[in-house]
C-alpha cells in the first residue's frame, strides 16, 4: 500500500496540466471536423436552435443533394445512397435494408415508386413537430433526443357501452 501511494501522486501530477487545459474539444454535436451534426446542422444563425424555417431551407437542401440525378424525386438507392468516403462504409445489414424499404414505403405516398420533394418536406415538416415537444417552433438537440425517447402512446382498448 505504502508503494501505491507515490506512484498515484506521480500519475496525478502528470496528469494536471491535461486536466487544466483548456476544453478545445468538439462538443457532442459537432463531427471531428468541427461541423455540426444531427439537426444542429441547420442551425444557420448559429443561436443554439434550429427554427422552422432554418429546418425547412436544411431539408430543401438535403432533398437537393440527395437527388443525384436531378430529376426532382428521389429514388429509393438515391435516399439511401452513402458517400463513398463514409468510414466503415459497408453494405447494410437485413434490418436495415427492412426499416429502409418500410420508411421508403411511407415517404412515398403516392407508392409511384419514388419519392417526391412533396413527399420529402412532408415528412420534414412531420419530424420538425414531434421534436418540437413545446411547441415554440424551435428545437434542438436535447429536445430531439428526447421525442424520440418517447414512445407512442399504447392503444387503449374501445370501450363497449353496455
Amino acid at each position: 500500500m505504502p508503494k501505491f501511494i507515490p506512484i498515484a501522486a506521480a500519475a496525478l501530477l502528470l496528469a494536471m496540466p491535461a486536466l487544466a487545459a483548456p476544453d478545445n474539444q468538439p462538443s457532442a454535436r459537432t463531427s471531428p471536423n468541427g461541423q455540426a451534426t444531427g439537426v444542429m446542422r441547420y442551425d444557420a444563425n448559429g443561436d443554439g436552435v434550429v427554427d422552422r424555417t432554418e429546418w425547412e431551407t436544411g431539408q430543401d437542401t438535403r432533398f437537393k443533394q440527395l437527388d443525384t440525378n436531378k430529376d426532382g424525386r428521389l429514388s429509393r438507392d438515391e435516399l439511401f445512397a452513402r458517400a463513398p468516403s463514409t468510414d466503415g462504409n459497408v453494405l447494410p445489414s437485413d434490418r436495415q435494408v427492412q426499416r429502409q424499404a418500410a420508411y421508403f414505403q411511407r415517404l412515398d405516398t403516392d407508392k409511384d415508386g419514388y419519392v417526391s420533394k412533396a413527399e420529402f418536406m412532408s415528412q420534414a415538416t412531420r419530424n420538425f413537430a414531434r421534436c418540437d415537444l413545446n411547441k415554440d417552433g424551435r428545437i434542438d438537440t436535447a429536445e430531439c433526443r428526447q421525442a424520440l425517447r418517447r414512445r407512442p402512446a399504447q392503444a387503449q382498448p374501445a370501450s363497449v357501452d353496455r
